[in-house]
């Protein structure tokens, strides 16, 4: 068994609300868990307006394809117009 697993943080600038991030944040996870079949969680700086952080975990039986599809993960986050990714940490147990 293989575990894979990325810690992505965020910058919103447009948001100027908890609202507006919350709003950008709910659509990266509804994305990422339905394309991808993984779980998905928001993971950090719950109070802040324009950071956020997500988790993103992956079981499977080959490291490759764990490998393949955490980085097919952060594209899809990066191609996001409404927010820059500003650090991201993989890891694959």
């Amino acid at each position: 068994m293989v575990v894979g697993i990325i810690e992505i943080d965020l910058l919103i600038r447009e948001s100027r609300s908890l609202k507006d991030r919350r709003r950008v944040v709910r659509s990266l996870k509804d994305r990422i868990s339905s394309r991808f079949n993984v779980s998905v969680a928001e993971v950090g700086e719950p109070d802040s307006r324009q950071r956020s952080a997500l988790g993103v975990a992956v079981v499977a039986n080959d490291r490759r394809f764990v490998n393949e599809v955490l980085s097919k993960v952060l594209a899809l986050v990066e191609s996001e117009p409404r927010a820059e990714v500003t650090r991201q940490e993989m890891e694959i147990l």
